[in-house]
This record gives C-alpha cells, structure tokens and sequence, in this order.
C-alpha cells in the first residue's frame, strides 16, 4: 500500500496522490536527486500488475514510457525515468516531469466558462501539438484528448498529458488496435478499434465544445451522430462551422490533419453548407493541378500501380496531363517510374474527389488493371521489342 512520505527507488518520495482509476496511481513526488528545488517536482505514474490489471493495460503502460522517452516537444511532459519494484506486489513506474497548472477538468469543476477568445488560444496550442505528433515517423496519436489531460500551466500555456492511450502505429486498411478513448469525445471509429489523424481532432473538437457550452459532450444532443450544440453558444459563424466539421461522424468529413485545422481556424474562413447543415467535405480544395500548393493526405500517398504500368490510360481518368509524355519513346519509360512515384499526390490535386475512401477505391481499380492487363503487355512489348532488336543486331552484323 502506497502512502504520503514513501521513497521509491531510494529517490522519489511520494508526496500527495493525484488521481487514482482502480488500476492506475498518479502520484505528485520529490526527486531528492535533483540538482535544484525547481527541478524537484516530478509525476510518478504507478500500475500494479496483478488481479484486475490484464495484459493490455501493462502493454499500454510501456508503450506509454516508449513514447513519451522518444518525444521532444516544450507543451509535452519530458520523460525522467521508468522502473520496476518487486515488494509483495509487482510495481512498474513511470515518472515524468511535473507540470505546474490546472487541468481543463478541474477548471470546469469549479464551474469556471471559457470565453471564445479562451477556447480559440487552447484550439491552436493543441493544434500545434498534435502537429509535432501527427508529423512524426512513425505517427503518433494520442487517443485520449479530453479536458482532464488538457494543463493550464501557470506559463498560460496548454500541455498535453497522460499517453495512456497512445498509438505509435501508422492507421492500415483492416488493421485494428486496442480499443481505448472516453465516451463522448473518442469518435465513433475509434471504438471500433480504428484510430486516425481525425480522430484525436475530433477529440479536441468535442473538448472545446464542451469548454464553451460547460456540458459534457455525452450529455448533449445528437442529431443524424452530430454533437447539437450551436443554440449553447455564442461565438461568430466561422469558428461554429470549424467546430461542426472537426466534430462531424466520418472522419472523411473532417479535416484530415491538424495543419489543415490549424490553417483553417487561423484563416477564419467560412465553409460551404449543404442540405442538413452538413458541412462539404473540404478534402481536396485544388482541382487546379499539380503545381498547387493543395494538401495532400498521408493516407494516400505511395506508389501508385496504375500510373506505372497503364500510364496512356491512367493519365485521363485522373486528369494529370503531364503524363501525355509518356507517349513519346525516348522518355516513355522514365515518364511512366515518375508518374508511378508521383501519380497519388498529382492526382490528388488534379481533380476533386468525394473522400479519400472515393479517391482510394478509384486507385486501387486502376491497381487490379494495372497488374491484371498492363503489366502482362508491358512484358509482351518488352519481349517483342528485345527479339526485334537482336533480329535487326544479327542481320546488321
């Protein structure tokens, strides 16, 4: 049984409990290590493995302190130290520095509302954080946005806690992960045991909806999946809108990274409504060619099959009218490696697409084709032209 005053480790003494889940403690503690007073203050989180704790909540545990030792960022908790203690029962240990401030929750709590010029500085710090996350390799995700791990330092700036729930594995098609998230402003597809860029925006985007109308997003009206929230508020047309599509059910709705989110909120710009107060899915704002400076999406973005091995077909569906240089033989071959490198993100920016589920479904057909009809008469025009020119090399000599 852990108490006030204990020494972990003969260097971290306990001083006061946190917070306590029924598998997890979190512990305020002093190194007596340190080299100053300032650097003293450290968090020990403390999991005691054994009855109802499983296997995934210690593997979650150690990706935690995998994760965090590997990340640099000034609004993240730095990583100090990672132990394990065998005292009757067996103790794993992460302690991390301490950051001086009031969580988001404690500030709701105390019944505190936030005005919109509050909740727009939180959008952006968080913004900017995820972006540092979401821009690593591999991408890491943090799952668990919410109020309680939202700290109001006392530098008024936003940090970013508790990676419990963190994913350090780029999203795959038909790949699941543990389920983990919080009711209400984990998205939907999240539970489902699939977790992408959008879905810790959504997160954000349900945290603050919460800062600004002081109810939790599971306690607010729905509608066709929608958080109902605009007749709670008081904030001008655009930032409504940039929260109803960082918060929209399908995550191809939203914005499909915290650079575009960032970008847009910053902007102030409106967005388009349709029927049902559904927001256009603003995926792909180019149309206008490769050279725009467009986003492209992570997910779609590798070797394309079909530009390769069809590239005199491939170019018109897709509209990347570069490609026509394929049709000339002396850089036919060197044009079609470049389209098949290239072929996703020129593509992308060449014409509108209705999602990237839309965009990747019309790739992978041309893949099938590409693989099924183009690479067998590639091979064929290859074998012709190679047996044509030794026959032409032998009469020659």
């Amino acid at each position: 049984m852990l108490q006030s005053e204990q020494v972990l480790q003969n260097r971290y003494q306990l001083q006061r409990q946190l917070g306590n889940n029924g598998i997890r403690q979190t512990w305020l503690a002093r190194d007596l290590q340190a080299e100053s007073d300032g650097e003293s203050l450290v968090v020990v989180k403390l999991l005691a493995f054994g009855g109802a704790v499983q296997w995934d909540d210690l593997k979650l545990f150690e990706r935690e302190a995998q994760i965090l030792k590997q990340l640099n960022h000034p609004r993240i908790p730095q990583y100090l130290d990672y132990f394990c203690i065998d005292d009757r029962s067996l103790w794993f240990g992460l302690v991390e520095k301490y950051i001086p401030g009031e969580s988001l929750k404690e500030k709701l709590t105390a019944c505190q509302r936030f005005s919109s010029k509050q909740v727009h500085k939180i959008a952006v710090e968080v913004l900017t954080i995820l972006i540092y996350l979401h821009e690593l390799n591999p991408i890491v995700l943090h799952r668990d946005i919410k109020p309680s791990n939202l700290i109001w330092g006392e530098d008024n700036h936003i940090y970013l806690v508790d990676f419990g729930a963190v994913q350090d594995k780029a999203a795959k098609e038909g790949v699941t992960f543990t389920v983990v998230g919080t009711y209400g402003y984990a998205p939907m597809e999240q539970f489902g045991g699939r977790a992408v860029p959008a879905s810790d925006l959504y997160a954000l985007g349900a945290t603050l909806i919460h800062l600004l109308t002081g109810f939790p997003p599971s306690e607010l009206p729905q509608r066709s999946l929608k958080i109902e929230f605009s007749h709670l508020v008081n904030v001008n047309p655009s930032f409504l809108e940039w929260l109803q599509k960082l918060t929209e059910p399908a995550p191809e709705d939203r914005f499909f990274s915290a650079t575009q989110a960032l970008t847009a909120l910053e902007s102030g710009a409106r967005f388009e409504l349709v029927k049902q107060n559904k927001l256009t899915p603003e995926l792909n704002n180019s149309g206008c060619g490769i050279n725009s400076i467009a986003p492209v999406p992570e997910e779609i973005l590798g070797w394309n099959w079909g530009a390769f091995f069809m590239p005199w077909l491939w170019i018109w569906t897709n509209q990347v009218w570069i490609g026509l240089l394929c049709f000339f033989p002396s850089i036919g071959i060197v044009m079609s490696v470049i389209l098949g490198s290239k072929g996703n993100e020129w593509a992308w920016k060449s014409r509108r697409w209705r999602s990237i589920e839309h965009f990747q479904r019309h790739q992978r057909g041309w893949t099938i084709a590409g693989l099924l009809i183009g690479a067998p008469v590639s091979i064929i025009m290859w074998v012709i032209a190679i047996v044509t020119v030794s026959k032409a090399f032998r009469a020659f000599f």
